[in-house]
């Protein structure tokens, strides 16, 4: 005798998809909540956008140096043994924001801390001009005219910091302008522990 397998109530599927929607709506309530809440006592940081890469080495990748510069280019191999921690800074000339932060690495260029960029979806003769304009204060410039290796590292925009100890380890990340505000309480404290 061969066995008949009945399948399961059409209703019943009809059912659960009806609630879906509806699971969905409570999901995105919920985390709204806890970002209202958050709001009130202060712990919700809107720029606070977690990066996977904290506590690794970057990924492996190698870009191209803006030629104009006259600085080298940049690789993940530049990060092997390294004597000291550093900045590695996403930018672009079209981006407001890096004109803000950027008398804050002109400041860490001239204390001797070295800065890395990557420039970001960016005409060269731009990002030259850019640069001299408002300073240098790179040591190696890599140029990410494609954003591939800034989608790699996680980046969401510019400008985008990262810091990275002396074993090439990524330690801090900040999407945003760097502000005196930051470089008092998080980057020179920082760059202070990651020195000794």
């Amino acid at each position: 005798m061969s066995e008949v397998v009945t399948p399961a109530p059409k209703s019943s599927r009809r059912k659960l998809l009806l609630f879906a929607p509806l699971g969905i709506a409570a999901a995105a309530g919920v985390g709204f909540w806890a970002m209202l809440r958050g709001l009130q006592d202060g712990s919700f940081n809107p720029r606070g956008v977690p990066s996977a890469l904290l506590g690794k080495p970057p990924p492996d990748f190698t870009l191209p140096a803006l030629e104009s510069a006259g600085l080298p280019a940049l690789a993940s191999a530049d990060f092997r043994g390294l004597p000291g921690p550093v900045i590695v800074n996403f930018w672009a000339s079209w981006c407001a924001p890096c004109i803000i932060e950027h008398p804050h690495l002109m400041a860490l260029h001239r204390q001797g801390v070295p800065v890395w960029g990557v420039n970001y979806k960016d005409r060269p003769r731009e990002a030259q001009a850019f640069l001299t304009r408002h300073g240098n204060p790179y040591t190696r410039l890599g140029v990410d005219e494609p954003g591939r290796v800034s989608i790699d590292w996680g980046v969401y925009g510019v400008p985008e910091t990262y810091i990275l100890d002396r074993g090439g380890i990524i330690r801090w990340r900040f999407a945003g302008p760097l502000t005196p505000e930051l470089m008092a309480q998080d980057v020179l404290p920082l760059l202070a522990r990651l020195r000794g």
